[in-house]
């Protein structure tokens, strides 16, 4: 494990020039300030970049949610970051692991999803919905 000597500031930097965040704190939590979805998980990859930290135990919806809406899978199948409790993600957390090179928190006991059907009902409703639209349209063409 490698040890660097960054400060608060660099993590500042990163945060604002990923997200335009002006009032920064050592513990304010990055995602209740509306860095959410696409945003956040880019924040993140360049945060693994620019510091170099092995994100290897990095379990991503106990920290964000997803871009989008998840319609109808999520009322039949929970997604991951509904099924766990969120953890706030900090500048002062970003620090540590910064300096350490590794992320290395410690996450609750879970049951990791397999798959994730909320995603696949998703799929197939938009496929449906586009079949019946099809034998719509062509339906029309003929009459």
């Amino acid at each position: 494990m490698r040890a660097s000597n960054y400060s608060i500031e660099n993590i500042y930097k990163l945060i604002h020039g990923e997200t335009g965040m002006v009032t920064l704190r050592p513990d304010i939590d990055i995602y209740q300030q509306g860095v959410v979805g696409d945003d956040f998980h880019e924040l993140i990859e360049k945060y693994q970049k620019e510091f170099e930290v092995d994100m290897d135990s990095y379990l991503w919806y106990f920290h964000s949610d997803e871009e989008g809406i998840n319609f109808p899978g999520a009322i039949f199948s929970k997604p991951p970051y509904d099924r766990v409790k969120r953890i706030p993600v900090t500048p002062q957390l970003l620090l540590k692991f910064a300096n350490s090179g590794v992320w290395e928190l410690k996450y609750p006991d879970h049951e990791p999803l397999k798959k994730r059907y909320d995603l696949l009902i998703n799929t197939l409703s938009g496929i449906a919905f586009f079949v019946i639209l099809a034998i719509i349209l062509l339906y029309n063409l003929w009459i």
